[in-house]
C-alpha cells in the first residue's frame, strides 16, 4: 500500500523526530527500549514500528560479533524483508555499512550524510555518515561499502533494485 506524497512526507518527519528522541539512549546489544538501551539493528526497527512504517520486527538472537566471523548477511536479509534498495536516500531512509564480512551497521538518514545511529560503547547519537570512521573504518583499507534502503514503496519504485 502506497501513501500519498503528503502522508509519506509526514510519516518521514515522524521517523526523524522519533529517531532524535532516542539520542542519548545507551548502547545495549539487542536492547529495544528508548532511554534504556538498543543497538544499531534494534534502534531503527523500533523507530519504524513506533511510527507505523512497519509492523513490529522480530529479530532473532545474534552474537554481537557475528559479522567478524561469518559472511552471512543477517542484517541485510532482515532489511530486505521491509525495504527496497534505493540509489540515494531521502530523509527517514536507512543506510547500512559493511563491517568486516557483512553489512552489519545501520542508521536512519536525517538528510544525507546526517544520520542517527547506535554506536557500541557510546549509545544513540546524531553523526556524519561520511565521517572517516564510518566511511573507512579503523583499517583505512579503502572505502567501506554502504547501501541505502527505503521502507516506503513510492521512494523505492523509482530506484535501483
Amino acid at each position: 500500500m502506497s501513501l500519498d506524497p503528503a502522508a509519506e512526507r509526514a510519516q518521514r518527519a515522524l521517523v526523524i523526530a522519533e529517531a532524535r528522541r532516542w539520542i542519548g539512549t545507551p548502547y545495549h546489544h539487542m536492547g529495544r527500549v528508548r532511554g534504556a538501551g538498543c543497538d544499531c539493528a534494534t534502534f531503527p526497527a523500533e523507530v519504524y514500528a513506533a511510527c507505523g512504517v512497519v509492523a513490529p520486527v522480530a529479530i532473532e538472537f545474534y552474537p554481537p560479533d557475528w559479522h567478524l566471523h561469518r559472511g552471512t548477511e543477517r542484517y541485510l536479509a532482515g532489511v530486505l524483508e521491509h525495504a527496497l534498495e534505493v540509489t540515494s536516500p531521502a530523509p527517514g531512509d536507512l543506510v547500512l555499512w559493511r563491517m568486516a564480512r557483512a553489512f552489519a551497521h545501520g542508521a536512519i538518514v536525517l538528510a544525507w550524510p546526517r544520520i542517527v545511529h547506535a554506536v557500541a560503547g557510546i549509545g544513540v547519537i546524531e553523526d556524519d555518515g561520511s565521517s572517516p570512521t564510518l566511511a573507512f573504518g579503523r583499517a583505512r583499507e579503502g572505502r567501506r561499502a554502504h547501501r541505502f534502503f527505503s521502507p516506503w514503496p513510492t521512494q523505492a519504485e523509482g530506484s535501483a533494485s
